[in-house]
């Protein structure tokens, strides 16, 4: 699909995947640490981590101890996940925690505050609405994908 969401959602494979990518951010590092902070079989944890070092998100690491034992880290392409992480947790604390349950707070690491919420922004860095946003076909964009844009923009003038 000519879809760069779509895309990350091939890449990510499904649901634990991202609680892998995550744990890895709050520092796990160790096979052992995924499988007793997910509560994951050792088959489908063991095949998530082989797709995400396909995937380049996270490289495989040796331990340095004896035998064959080997950590995971995020690469850039993994640490390039963080807005992405930051995004759904947000999405989650306003609608499905609420104001006030939120069940992690993310934090300036210098000043100690919370990071303020992640918002889209223009050129200026005026903060936009989803009204003030406007999709247009990228320059990857396949033939497909602009008839789908167009065929979506004339549906939204019939409403």
């Amino acid at each position: 699909m000519n879809c760069g969401i779509a895309q990350a959602l091939e890449a990510f494979g499904d649901w634990w995947t991202l609680l892998i990518i995550r744990d890895t951010f709050f520092g796990a590092r160790r096979f052992a640490h995924f499988q007793k902070s997910l509560g994951i079989s050792s088959n489908i944890l063991t095949n998530r981590l082989e797709h995400l070092v396909e995937h380049g998100i996270l490289e495989r690491v040796d331990a340095g101890t004896h035998g064959e034992r080997y950590e995971y880290a995020l690469t850039e392409k993994g640490r390039d996940l963080l807005p992405v992480l930051t995004a759904l947790r947000e999405w989650s604390d306003r609608w499905i925690y609420g104001p006030g349950n939120e069940p992690l707070q993310v934090c300036d690491r210098r000043t100690g505050r919370p990071v303020p919420r992640m918002r889209p922004r223009d050129a200026d860095g005026r903060e936009l609405g989803f009204g003030e946003v406007v999709v247009r076909p990228g320059p990857g964009a396949s033939d497909e994908t602009q008839g789908q844009l167009r065929s979506h923009k004339s549906e939204a003038r019939d409403d």
